[in-house]
């Protein structure tokens, strides 16, 4: 083995010392500076528990269904019918009205008013039934309805986290509405003793 070789395995064994203590020096001052950053340290975190509560949540639903109508298509024969009511009934009061004198004259009119408009009725249906005028029966249609109504559930929401950590060999607990790592921040407040 030549010196110079043996030198330089030297040098290369000694620049790598240096390198590893370096290192380690500077890890360790890191680690230093990561403790007591302005008065904060971190602590070894042991334990992390959710707090949990339940919630109710209301969820809209709309519920349809048919219900059934009646369409009443009655046309023509009950216009001619009322207006056939009416006018044999006036008529029919009017010819009461000459009947009688006094209380009799009213009961007269009110008589002639209801005989008249029955046979104004009459006479109108029997018109209606020549000229092929007909009422037909109500047509039956469907109409939807709908309504809504709210369907409660219940669900676990997560409010924050009860967490268990360890500083200086002395067990803490805290709340943290995060879930935190393996270790969490502290603040080390030092105040001089009296």
């Amino acid at each position: 083995m030549s010196i110079i070789s043996t030198k330089v395995k030297v040098v290369l064994a000694a620049a790598a010392l240096t390198a590893a203590s370096a290192g380690a020096f500077a890890q360790d001052r890191y680690d230093r500076y990561d403790r007591y950053d302005d008065g904060y340290e971190y602590a070894r975190v042991v334990d992390v528990e959710p707090i949990v509560h339940r919630v109710r949540v209301s969820t809209p639903e709309q519920e349809c269904w048919n219900e059934t109508r009646y369409d009443d298509r009655s046309y023509g024969p009950s216009q001619q019918r009322a207006g056939g009511t009416l006018l044999g009934a006036a008529i029919g009061a009017v010819i009461g009205h000459q009947v009688g004198h006094g209380d009799g004259r009213r009961a007269a009119t009110v008589a002639g008013a209801v005989i008249g408009g029955a046979i104004g009725r009459d006479q109108a249906d029997k018109r209606a039934a020549r000229n092929g005028y007909y009422n037909p029966p109500p047509r039956e249609y469907q109409v939807q309805r709908c309504e809504t109504r709210y369907r409660d559930d219940w669900e676990e929401r997560t409010d924050g986290y009860r967490v268990t950590y360890v500083f200086h060999g002395r067990r803490q607990v805290t709340e943290l509405p995060y879930r935190p790592g393996d270790r969490i921040r502290v603040r080390v407040d030092v105040t001089p003793a009296e």
